[in-house]
């Protein structure tokens, strides 16, 4: 699943390339056809991002009528204009969207939206949601996520304020998007690693100037990530280049202490890179760079 970088990303890729004109909106797939039909011609007003979800902002005005959130983006109801709204888009573990150069080629089947214009055209294929929301429902999504590190103004007391008072792991608080938006897997385990500390340290025992300081390198290294469109977390002086080691060949595609490292010597103290199940994930750490014991 894509971690937050990419959603930012993405949103500054449509608003580049579609914001501020009217674009024309299709569900080829026809999942998505009453929705695209509402808003095809309008005003691409701005593209936002918050965590894993991407928001298309469309029309002059607030407001659809009840249902509009719905899957295929059917109903309306008393006072739905054409044109208003936004298109949420979550990806989850499947979902792709890229980009191409007009004219567009005939759209394969799997797409579910398509976004096109003069110059430019945008393929949504397999994503977690596609729907069309009003003003509210956008909001209501916003309401339940956690402060996300590369929004403006985004406030990481909120998010400790739960840490704080939390027995669960640090390491699984990272990926709950309630708590932090945006952060994934590849961050979680990197910012532990970078700062030293224990994944299974629970949240009510991490000091705040500590979680200052991942929030910090989280605010930095994501910010990175959506300039160079990968994720790279070691420091300059832990580089192939400086430690005259071999460049790391993964998908993912970057520089990194742990993630995806099991059995791997840690840069910093050649103990093996260690792997465990938690909730659900991967979690990869050093036992020795980052010790079992409060921080104190």
């Amino acid at each position: 699943m894509p971690e937050g970088h990419t959603i930012h990303r993405l949103a500054a890729d449509h608003q580049a390339r579609f914001g501020g004109r009217p674009v024309r909106v299709t569900s080829p797939q026809g999942k998505f056809a009453d929705g695209a039909a509402l808003v095809d011609g309008q005003v691409l007003r701005e593209a936002q991002a918050h965590g894993k979800h991407l928001f298309l902002g469309f029309g002059e005005a607030p407001g659809f009528g009840s249902g509009a959130g719905s899957e295929s983006g059917s109903g309306g109801g008393p006072g739905a204009g054409p044109g208003f709204g936004w298109i949420h888009v979550h990806l989850g573990l499947f979902g792709k969207l890229g980009f191409g150069a007009a004219p567009a080629p005939p759209p394969a089947d799997t797409v579910r939206l398509r976004l096109a214009n003069a110059e430019h055209y945008a393929d949504l294929r397999g994503p977690t949601a596609c729907v069309l929301l009003t003003d509210d429902e956008k909001q209501a999504i916003h309401d339940r996520l956690g402060p996300d590190p590369l929004r403006p103004g985004d406030d990481p007391d909120r998010a400790y304020a739960r840490i704080s008072r939390s027995r669960t792991p640090l390491a699984t608080l990272l990926m709950d998007q309630k708590v932090v938006a945006g952060v994934g897997n590849v961050y979680r385990a990197e910012v532990l690693f970078r700062h030293a500390v224990d994944p299974l340290l629970p949240g009510r025992d991490l000091p705040r100037p500590l979680w200052d300081a991942l929030w910090s390198d989280l605010v930095a290294l994501m910010r990175e990530g959506v300039r160079t469109n990968r994720i790279d977390t070691v420091r300059p002086w832990h580089t192939p280049e400086a430690m005259s080691r071999p460049a790391r060949r993964d998908d993912h595609g970057g520089e990194v202490y742990v993630y995806r490292r099991t059995g791997a010597p840690c840069l910093l103290c050649g103990t093996p890179v260690r792997t465990a199940l938690l909730a659900g994930r991967n979690l990869f750490w050093c036992s020795r760079c980052q010790p079992a014991r409060a921080v104190q």
